[in-house]
């Protein structure tokens, strides 16, 4: 048997010790994040420019060690101390990767004979198919979490609002594990790379047509920018407004010729290997 990769050995020798829970570390908090991340995230890079990824749930599924991750990850979370998070930066940065973590974690964990569900829809039913980001089953600092909460009422909640820390670029960012997600990316957030990458993504999701499709006459928008109309409206005044700060010059000018505006529908389908590899067939 091949010798496991230093990168691996590293991890094991950091997961062996428990979380100090009297300080936060962006970096060392989220170590087994990171390492999942690296296993079993592919970004793949349209010809536009724009980027979307996959995650392979079914080699995490598969893989003893990649599940240890998913639980010693866990395990921070619900021993963190969360008054440790005192900057803008790091509190976007911890409340992101927790977010994508526990949305991860959530699809390994209810596996079915070793296979991932084909959408986050299929954890809900016939009258509540979203019934899964409202579960409140996410351990931060001993204090259980819904994803909703986490994204809507503390990363863009009033709490944030008031300090100054809300950033309605966090929609590109948060991942619902869905094809018609911006993209989850191979790295955790950290406090020196947040506004980087929420500038980034969001430019490079406007760049894919599964968030902007320019048209002679109609432009076609993610959804998200229906959702969450007032988050944007807030950052840039109107959603026209925050999609031309996001756009390089040339594709500016196409934007504000349109004269009507659409939106695409929403894809669900888990962003798995095999569904990103056909969307980007069906969409090249």
């Amino acid at each position: 048997m091949p010798a496991p990769p230093a990168r691996f050995l590293a991890a094991l020798v950091f997961l062996c010790c428990a979380w100090p829970a009297h300080a936060l570390e962006v970096r060392e908090l989220f170590a087994p994040y990171t390492e999942l991340l690296a296993r079993h995230v592919t970004e793949h890079e349209l010809d536009s420019g724009g980027l979307v990824s996959s995650f392979d749930y079914t080699a995490a599924i598969g893989n003893p060690d990649s599940r240890a991750l998913i639980d010693r990850q866990r395990e921070f979370l619900s021993q963190v101390e969360i008054d440790e998070v005192r900057t803008r930066e790091t509190a976007l940065a911890f409340w992101i990767n927790a977010y994508n973590f526990f949305m991860i974690a959530h699809i390994v964990d209810n596996a079915d004979g070793g296979r991932p569900v084909g959408s986050v829809k299929d954890f809900g039913g016939l009258f509540n198919p979203f019934r899964v980001f409202g579960l409140r089953i996410f351990d931060v600092a001993g204090r259980d979490h819904s994803l909703d909460e986490i994204e809507k009422e503390i990363l863009l909640g009033k709490g944030f609002e008031q300090r100054g820390w809300k950033d309605a670029r966090v929609h590109f960012a948060v991942n619902c594990a869905s094809v018609g997600c911006p993209p989850l990316r191979s790295m955790i957030y950290t406090p020196s790379n947040v506004e980087a990458l929420l500038e980034e993504n969001t430019r490079r999701a406007l760049l894919t047509n599964m968030h902007l499709e320019i048209g002679d006459v109609t432009a076609r928008l993610t959804s998200l920018f229906n959702w969450y109309q007032d988050d944007f409206e807030q950052a840039a005044g109107s959603v026209d407004a925050f999609i031309e700060q996001h756009l390089e010059p040339t594709r500016e000018a196409l934007y504000q010729n349109t004269r009507e505006k659409r939106f695409i529908d929403y894809d669900w389908d888990l962003n798995s290997p095999d569904n990103m590899r056909q969307w980007r067939e069906d969409n090249q």
